[in-house]
C-alpha cells in the first residue's frame, strides 16, 4: 500500500505502528477505501523530535528526547496525551496518535489524533526536575500546538500538576490565560470534575457489559490487572467495589498477587504512600510503611512517586470522587479612616443614625 520508504524501519510483532497499519489497512479493505484516502490515513500528518536540555538538582544538564505527533487535523484540532515513561518511542506515539484519531471519528468528536511523549523515568526525577523538563518541553512545541490546533492532555505518568506546568508555560508565551490549551488539568484551572476517574471506570463498565453479553456472572470474576495508575489502578478498585475479585495488580516495576483476591483499596494506599508494592497482600492491610518492595528493582534505586496517585472509590460514597470544596471565609472588617494617613485599628462599618 505504502512506499517503502515511509514505512517503520522495524518488523518486530512488537512495533505498534507497524501493528496499527495492518489493522488499518484490512479496516480501510473492509470500507473499501480508495487507495488515496487509504494512504493519506495511514501517515501521520506532521511529527516532531525535539531536544529537551534540562537542569538537575545536583546542578548537571541532560538532554532529553521528546515527541509529538499530530495523525490527522481533518476532522478539528489534534487531541492527545503526553507521556513519561524510560521505553517511550517515535513509532509508538504514532500509532497512539492514529489510536486517537480512530476514537474521535468513532464517537463523532470534532477532534484530530495527537500524541507526544519524553524518553524518561519520572519516578527518578524530583518535582523540581519534572517541571523544568516539561516547562522546556512546551516552549519547544509552541509552533506546533494550541487551543485550535493542537490539545494534548495526562497520560502515562502524567497528571494534573503536568497540565498545570503546561498551561502556565503556554500562557506565559501567549501573555494571555490559555486554560484551553489542555485538558485533564486541576479543577481550580478550569479542569473537570471526575476526569482522573474518567478512564478508569471506562474499563471497569466496559468489563460489566462484557460479562453481560458473555453471559458470565456479573459478581465474583477472577481479575488480572496491568497497570495500576490512574487507569489500571482504578480500573481495579472499581472493579473490587462491583464484586469482583482481582488477584493480580502490577507496574513498571513489579507485581502482587494473591490467589484468595487482593483488597485494592489497601495496596493502592500503600503503593501511594511508599511508592512501591508490599511484600506481601496481607502486608498492604496493615499498610506498614516499612515494606519491602516484591520485584527485581531494588527500591534504593527508585525515588518516591512525584505523580499525584489515584484516589480510591469508596462504597459509601458512589459517585463522589473528589474532595467537596470549604466555605469561604467571610471579608476583613472596614477600617475607618479620616484625612490623608489611616494608622488606627480596623473597626466595623458605623450605623447610619436614625
Amino acid at each position: 500500500m505504502a512506499d517503502p520508504v515511509t514505512r517503520p524501519a522495524a518488523t518486530e510483532e512488537s512495533n505498534p505502528f507497524l501493528q496499527m497499519r495492518r489493522r488499518f489497512e484490512q479496516a480501510a479493505a473492509l470500507l473499501g477505501l480508495d487507495p488515496g484516502t487509504t494512504r493519506i490515513l495511514a501517515t501521520p500528518a506532521q511529527e516532531i523530535t525535539t531536544s529537551v536540555p534540562v537542569q538537575m538538582d545536583d546542578g548537571s544538564l541532560r538532554v532529553f528526547t521528546g515527541y509529538r505527533v499530530q495523525h490527522s487535523l481533518a476532522r478539528g484540532p489534534a487531541k492527545g496525551g503526553i507521556r513519561y515513561a524510560p521505553d517511550v518511542s517515535l513509532d509508538e506515539v504514532r500509532a497512539l496518535a492514529a489510536w486517537m484519531t480512530w476514537k474521535c471519528a468513532v464517537v463523532d468528536v470534532p477532534f484530530g489524533g495527537g500524541k507526544g511523549g519524553i524518553i524518561c523515568d519520572p519516578r527518578r526525577l524530583s518535582a523540581g526536575e519534572l517541571e523544568r523538563l516539561t516547562r522546556r518541553y512546551t516552549a519547544n512545541l509552541l509552533d506546533l500546538i494550541g487551543p485550535e490546533r493542537d490539545v494534548p492532555a495526562p497520560d502515562m505518568n502524567t497528571n494534573e500538576q503536568v497540565m498545570a506546568w503546561f498551561m502556565d508555560t503556554y500562557s506565559m508565551h501567549r501573555r494571555a490565560t490559555q486554560t484551553a490549551i489542555v485538558t485533564g488539568k486541576p479543577v481550580g484551572l478550569g479542569g473537570s470534575r471526575g476526569r482522573r476517574e474518567a478512564t478508569g471506570l471506562g474499563v471497569a463498565l466496559t468489563v460489566r457489559e462484557t460479562l453481560r453479553l458473555l453471559g458470565m456472572p456479573e459478581q465474583g470474576c477472577r481479575i488480572a490487572v496491568q497497570g495500576s495508575g490512574n487507569v489500571g489502578g482504578l480500573g481495579a478498585a472499581f472493579l473490587h467495589e462491583m464484586g469482583h475479585k482481582v488477584v493480580a495488580l502490577s507496574d513498571l516495576y513489579g507485581a502482587i498477587r494473591d490467589e484468595d483476591g487482593l483488597e485494592v483499596p489497601a495496596v493502592l494506599e500503600h503503593l501511594r504512600d511508599t511508592g512501591g508494592w508490599p511484600a506481601s497482600p496481607a502486608a498492604a492491610k496493615s499498610a506498614t510503611p516499612n515494606c519491602s518492595r516484591a520485584s527485581a528493582t531494588s527500591s534504593s534505586r527508585r525515588r518516591p512517586r512525584t505523580r499525584s496517585p489515584p484516589r480510591t472509590p469508596t462504597a459509601s460514597r458512589p459517585g463522589r470522587w473528589w474532595k467537596a470544596p470549604t466555605a469561604r471565609p467571610p471579608p476583613p472588617p472596614t477600617r475607618s479612616c479620616r484625612g490623608r494617613g489611616c494608622s488606627s485599628p480596623p473597626t466595623s462599618s458605623p450605623t447610619p443614625a436614625a
